[in-house]
């Protein structure tokens, strides 16, 4: 039992699919109901299941451990393990890509921890849990939960006693905080997530009771005050790390957001983050699950914001922080591999990326052109109806475009993405898909220097 810092990645974009990772548009579940109906189930389904074999691949571990990775953290979404329409039955098509995963990274001397990313009856508003309507009913709902806690006990039932299991993650950023006038309320619901994670817990405890349980906390684990963390002696906290100089295109150090970051300031975002002070107060380890850079659209500031990670990971080094940066591969936005520029699949999806940016890019509040100002003016037709019905109230403005432009354009946009695939045969569509495979793509030398310096 010698102790070990954990280091590595995150996977995503594989059992949890998600817009800017693999080219699409919306959310993995609408994308493909929207591909069956177009080009067919039956290709439809082969077309998922090729990108998924080429996405991620024992080589892909192999790459992982010559880089120095102990742990890669695997996002899971609870479709590709049970169906609505049949609770608590479960798929073994989800669990033989899982079991193959695993048993590679056992191959490989590398540790797994599942992350629960996407839960029934969705557990917060965001395209990264699949849910395309932005409504949060896991913390209401037993029979959401009991499926949530249900899948959990059959994970801890099928690998409790593989090599390669470091933990549980129960939950991917939680979000209970959910008010429509308010896009960052702070009204937490402590007592809920709480319970959920205890339901969860006791769930995996049942059948599980040496591997490690991860919990983060509310808000996208970014808020810890009130979550518990004294429900279970094997437990570590998780926290999310974004910060402003890992992305967008400010020199570094330098001044981003009204603030001159450098790395004490980087070091002192470690310590006022209330996930750390948590741990520090119950003696819990911490785990980093996610932090990383967001180069999109700024190729020219790769090298501030890869220093900027450089600072930020020493830290962790000095803090005995355990970390999995998000993530292995992508488009071209967050990833330590990104697809070929050049290659086929990523040349026919331009228009699709086009569309995107221009007008479905709701986490800026309003993107640019002209669908921003037609929003814009109908937010200002909207305040104003409201302001002369003497209603005393505003719309949130961040609401409003998550609802109009993810809630219903980027679905319906999954439309001309699911047309470009309408007339090609399966051989054409495997050749296409083949762009995923790790052999094919680039590597972001650049930030994967980086990385090796420190794992």
């Amino acid at each position: 039992n010698q102790p070990i810092r954990l280091r590595g990645w995150n996977v995503g974009g594989w059992l949890n699919m998600e817009d800017f990772i693999n080219g699409f548009v919306g959310t993995e579940h609408n994308l493909r109901a929207t591909m069956g109906r177009i080009i067919g189930r039956e290709k439809s389904q082969f077309f998922f299941d090729r990108l998924l074999d080429h996405f991620f691949t024992e080589d892909d571990v192999k790459a992982m451990a010559k880089f120095g990775a102990n742990v890669i953290r695997i996002p899971f979404n609870y479709r590709h393990f049970e169906r609505d329409e049949k609770p608590f039955e479960y798929l073994e098509d989800g669990f033989k890509r899982l079991d193959m995963a695993m048993d590679w990274c056992a191959k490989h001397g590398i540790y797994v921890i599942l992350d629960f990313h996407a839960v029934q009856g969705w557990h917060n508003p965001d395209w990264h849990s699949d849910n395309a309507h932005i409504h949060i009913m896991l913390y209401q709902h037993k029979l959401f939960q009991d499926r949530f806690t249900g899948l959990w006990r059959e994970m801890a039932k099928r690998y409790k006693n593989h090599p390669a299991l470091a933990g549980y993650g129960l939950m991917n950023e939680p979000c209970t905080r959910v008010r429509y006038e308010n896009y960052d309320s702070d009204d937490y619901n402590w007592d809920a997530l709480n319970a959920v994670h205890c339901k969860a817990a006791k769930a995996i405890r049942e059948i599980d009771s040496k591997h490690i349980i991860f919990v983060e906390g509310d808000n996208f684990s970014c808020e810890y005050d009130g979550l518990d963390v004294t429900f279970d002696d094997n437990l570590v906290v998780s926290t999310h790390n974004y910060m402003s100089p890992t992305g967008g295109g400010k020199p570094y150090p330098g001044v981003i957001d009204g603030l001159y970051w450098n790395r004490d300031i980087v070091a002192a975002e470690l310590g006022m983050h209330s996930g750390t002070r948590l741990a520090f107060k119950h003696r819990k380890p911490i785990f980093v699950g996610e932090f990383g850079v967001w180069y999109a659209g700024y190729p020219p500031a790769l090298k501030y914001r890869v220093a900027a990670l450089d600072d930020q990971l020493g830290v962790f080094e000095s803090a005995g922080v355990h970390w999995a940066i998000w993530t292995w591969k992508d488009i071209a936005s967050m990833g330590s591999y990104n697809l070929d520029p050049e290659s086929e699949y990523v040349r026919l999806i331009k228009p699709i990326q086009k569309a995107k940016r221009e007008a479905a890019d709701w986490e800026g509040e309003m993107p640019k052109g002209s669908v921003a100002k037609a929003l814009v003016n109908s937010a200002d037709a909207i305040d104003a109806y409201l302001s002369s019905s003497n209603l005393g109230v505003k719309i949130d403005r961040r609401w409003f475009a998550q609802y109009t432009l993810f809630g219903y354009l980027a679905q319906f946009l999954q439309v001309p993405y699911a047309n470009l695939f309408k007339d090609m045969p399966e051989e054409k569509l495997d050749d296409l898909l083949s762009a995923f495979k790790l052999i094919n793509c680039k590597e972001n030398k650049p930030l994967t220097e980086v990385l090796k310096k420190h794992l």
